[in-house]
Parts: C-alpha cells; sequence; structure tokens
C-alpha cells in the first residue's frame, strides 16, 4: 500500500484510483462497506483501490484540547486498511489550508485536480468543505462538472441500532467490547509500542507489558481478557493474555495505561510493537489493601481470563 499525503505533489502512478472518503475511525462495517462497494468499482473499471482519510482528524484540529476521542492512531488505522487490501492511502494532511477549502474547492483542488480520482464513494451522511456545508448531493454535481464519478452507500444498521464510530465508543465506555467488535467486525484493538513501566508486576509475579493510550479513546478502566499480536522483534506472534486499563490506584497512578500480562511468556519485549485486542470486561479497576489481596485477585483475573479465551 503506498501512503500519499500532499495532495499538490502526485505521482503519476497514484493518480486515477476510485477512493472511499472519511474518517474511516475503527474501520468499522460500515467503513468496510464504503470500501466494499469502491473496491468493485474500482476492480472493474482497472483502477487502484483508494481511501482518503484525514490527518489530524479534523474534530482534533478544530479542538485539540478536547477530550481524546480516537478509536485508533494513524498507524493502527493504516495497517488495518492495508490488511482489507487497500492500495492508495490518501492520508492528507488536514492543516489550515485544507480546512478553508469551500466545498466546491475541495472537489476541484483535491479531488479532481490534485489526486485526479476517477471515482469517489462516500456514506450517505458524508459532508464535507470548509464549515461541513458540502452535501451528497453538491458533491454529485461538481462530480459531473470535473469528471469524477460519485457512488453513496446507504448508513450500516445492525440489530443494536446505526453502526457508527460514537456508538462503538459509547460500547467501549461502558466495557462492552463483544458489542462494540460487532459494529467494527472486528475485536477493538489497542496498538503501540511496549515502553518501560515501574516493573511492580514483575515483582508480583505478573511481568506486563505497558502501552501508552494517549490520544485514544479510553475504553471503560478494569481488567479485560485479552488477545495480543506481537507485531515485532523475536517475539512476534499472537497470544492470549489479561490486561489492565486505568490508572493503578493502588498504586496512586496518575496517568492512565494499558498493562498487558501475557499467559505463558518468558522474553524482552521493550520496544516491540503490540496490537491488544479486547475481548471481555472482567471487573472495574479498584484499589487494594494489600499486595497480597492484589496477587489473589490477578490469579483469579487470569483463571476467568483463560476461561474466557478458551470458548472465544
Amino acid at each position: 500500500m503506498r501512503i500519499i499525503r500532499d495532495y499538490q505533489y502526485v505521482e503519476e502512478q497514484d493518480r486515477g484510483a476510485f477512493a472511499a472518503i472519511g474518517n474511516f475511525d475503527g474501520v468499522h462495517i460500515g467503513h468496510q462497506a464504503v470500501i466494499e462497494q469502491t473496491r468493485a468499482l474500482a476492480q472493474a473499471a482497472g483502477k487502484p483501490l483508494g481511501v482518503m482519510t484525514f490527518e489530524p482528524h479534523p474534530r482534533e484540529y478544530f479542538a485539540p484540547d478536547a477530550p481524546p476521542f480516537r478509536l485508533m492512531n494513524a498507524e493502527a488505522k493504516a495497517n488495518r486498511l492495508k490488511r482489507l487490501g487497500v492500495e492508495r492511502l490518501y492520508e492528507m494532511n488536514f492543516n489550515a489550508t485544507l480546512s478553508a477549502l469551500t466545498a466546491e474547492d475541495f472537489a476541484r483542488e483535491v479531488i479532481s485536480e490534485g489526486l485526479g480520482l476517477s471515482g469517489v464513494v462516500v456514506g450517505a451522511d458524508f459532508c464535507f468543505g470548509k464549515g461541513r456545508k458540502g452535501t451528497v448531493a453538491d458533491l454529485k454535481a461538481f462530480g459531473a462538472r470535473m469528471g469524477f464519478a460519485v457512488h453513496v452507500v446507504e448508513i450500516v444498521e445492525t440489530e443494536a441500532g446505526e453502526v457508527s464510530s460514537t456508538n462503538i465508543r459509547t460500547a467501549l465506555s461502558e466495557g462492552r467490547p463483544r458489542d462494540a467488535a460487532r459494529m467494527l467486525g472486528h475485536l477493538h484493538r489497542i496498538e503501540g509500542e511496549v515502553i518501560r513501566g515501574d516493573q511492580r508486576g514483575r515483582d508480583l509475579g505478573y511481568p506486563t507489558a505497558n502501552m501508552s493510550i494517549s490520544g485514544l479513546h479510553q475504553p471503560k478502566f478494569g481488567v479485560y481478557a485479552v488477545k495480543v499480536d506481537v507485531l515485532s522483534g523475536p517475539h512476534a506472534g499472537s497470544y492470549l493474555g489479561a490486561a489492565s486499563i486505568g490508572i493503578r490506584p493502588t498504586f496512586d497512578g496518575k496517568h492512565p495505561n494499558i498493562e498487558t500480562y501475557i499467559f505463558d511468556f518468558k522474553g524482552d519485549l521493550y520496544g516491540s510493537h503490540l496490537s491488544v485486542a479486547l475481548v471481555d470486561y472482567l471487573r472495574p479497576e479498584e484499589r487494594f489493601d494489600s499486595l497480597d489481596a492484589l496477587i489473589a485477585q490477578m490469579d483469579a483475573d487470569c483463571a476467568r481470563a483463560r476461561a474466557l479465551l478458551a470458548e472465544a
């Protein structure tokens, strides 16, 4: 997959694609429906399959001090799109220049002249341009005039309601990772580099791989049964485990992170990249009066996580 970040400097091989457009936070089943429609159109026309997204997310750009909301960072999103077979990722730099473009200017300067797209596919609720004033009807009119095709995919719904990144965030905030997974079409994953912690887990008999969740939507604090993919380093592979998300109240922690204990694993993971998938929520985060009480609870958590993962 090739990543293009500047619509003003595009190589010829990266022009002419059919591209799905959106933020694609989470790459949920609604996003996947848009991508599948794009794939069919691209294959029929003999063009590359593309996705256009924006970094930073426009919501981050306009409200940088708002609470973190993203389901995945840019790297995790790119990895997910690559696994779906996307050939061109147009990861547009969302800055003052791009945010100031009117809907018509965006259609002309970015879609038509800049990237030279053969066609675009969007969801029925798609809005674009300065102030999000451009509608799907506007996009169709611009496409007809500027020479690119426009296709619209209806909103996907499940028994639980409309599939949206907002509803997925709600499910995660309420400790319902399986409901989130049904909307995502895959388990919700937290990806990142293993960083050095205070190594208390090692002293407790439960060495953990610690990762920051800074900038990401925070799932409900507590303990989860998880599946773990080590993406780099000598221990690359798939494992099972239990993870704690929160601030570690027993040790007066301040900054939320995720600490993952991998079952039956021995080795150094510092600097490796992990992808931790939340399978089941086990219990809320809590403060313990003694280390012995904490260890006993960790024993119980791991036993329950093993049982649940054996059924998953």
